[in-house]
């Protein structure tokens, strides 16, 4: 009778540690990411390629759009077209200007919001490795 109960007792512990797994890999981020991110209903990024090892999106802001609050992934950004933008994310609010040709990597924002404030069309590229 004891083997019985230890079974038991060893499956029900294997159970719960599946179901803390299966929990525990819930997505934790609710905000949407860069693509599902948009302006006033409007969708902002289109995606370029979508294949196994990256993801690229298109992204264009006509000046006064811009990107509601969304999370990155790791990222390279390039400007096909700069502007300037109003940023707000976790350690403020603060202004830059993208000039056509910039680019950067960003190991992944938890949230930002960015404004187009500019007088010209912005467009990124936002490659994504997976």
């Amino acid at each position: 009778m004891n083997g019985i109960f230890s079974f038991s007792g060893k499956l029900r512990l294997a159970i719960l540690l599946f179901l803390l797994v299966i929990f525990s890999c819930r997505k934790t981020n609710d905000l949407p990411d860069p693509l599902e991110a948009g302006w006033k209903n409007k969708s902002i990024c289109e995606v370029m390629e979508d294949n196994d090892k990256m993801r690229i999106l298109k992204c264009t802001f006509e000046p006064n759009e811009g990107h509601e609050r969304h999370y990155h992934k790791p990222h390279f950004a390039y400007a096909l077209h700069g502007s300037r933008f109003r940023l707000k994310d976790t350690t403020g609010i603060r202004e830059v200007d993208f000039f056509s040709g910039s680019h950067y990597f960003s190991q992944g924002v938890v949230w930002h919001e960015a404004l187009n404030i500019g007088d010209s069309t912005a467009v990124v590229l936002i490659i994504e490795p997976k």
